[in-house]
């Protein structure tokens, strides 16, 4: 099967077509080439996975921080940011996430430094789907135990596989644009998070999202979360941070 490039309209939505420990695994792909990501991200979602994309390296470091992921596909040839140095880093924070190199570089010599480096296989481009998916699924069987899917501050549980929010076992009805602005506010808590920052964030979801609209879904954010221990505190001329409430 060759690489047939699809565009996903919502990379969200799964089968149950992977094994009892693959499921619920999210997936990060980091890949500057739209077409390239989009076939990727619809061939998992497709295949029952959770998956996440940035285009560059910086962003991809910022998301590996948070230790959300149950695998890395990782382009070399990043902006910002080189695809070895995203992986350098991960390994120093001593991750222990899988990561599959995608690249088309194929010189001996960049495979064994990604492999040193502590990539766990490296795929040269173009390849098939089929490829694709099978290394997914070896290095998720061989993977280490993965991360819950769970997050939990307060009395606020927040499931990053699903992208439900639950206050004390009892289910939160949200916006799509609500669930986004909490899920980022989340990986960041206790840190200040600025509206530009949510404004590129939340891009996927409506390119027309704008900084009054971040007022208002995070206002919204702050009632229905009341009562779960936790706030969004607004820093003026900084931004926002989710934070425990002080008594």
């Amino acid at each position: 099967m060759s690489l047939v490039l699809c565009t996903a309209p919502d990379m969200r939505y799964r089968t149950n077509t992977v094994g009892d420990k693959e499921r619920g695994v999210r997936i990060l792909i980091t890949e500057d080439d739209t077409a390239l990501a989009e076939a990727l991200q619809f061939s998992l979602a497709q295949a029952g996975y959770a998956v996440d994309w940035v285009a560059n390296g910086t962003a991809a470091d910022e998301a590996l921080k948070e230790a959300i992921f149950g695998l890395l596909i990782l382009d070399l040839g990043l902006p910002k940011l080189d695809g070895f140095e995203v992986l350098r880093r991960l390994r120093r924070r001593n991750a222990s996430i899988p990561v599959l190199i995608l690249s088309g570089r194929e010189k001996p010599e960049e495979k064994v430094l990604g492999l040193d480096l502590g990539a766990d296989d490296y795929l040269v481009k173009p390849f098939s789907l089929n490829e694709f998916q099978a290394r997914v699924r070896a290095l998720l069987r061989r993977g280490p135990g993965g991360v819950s899917p769970v997050t939990s501050y307060g009395e606020l549980d927040f499931d990053t596989v699903g992208r439900t929010a639950a206050i004390s076992g009892k289910t939160v009805q949200m916006s799509l644009h609500e669930i986004g602005v909490l899920e980022i506010l989340l990986q960041r808590f206790g840190r200040v998070v600025s509206k530009e920052q949510l404004v590129e964030q939340l891009y996927s979801y409506d390119k027309e999202v704008s900084h009054n609209a971040i007022e208002v879904y995070v206002h919204r954010l702050r009632r229905k979360i009341s009562g779960a221990g936790i706030t969004v505190r607004t820093l003026y001329g900084r931004g926002y941070l989710l934070d425990y409430i002080s008594h």
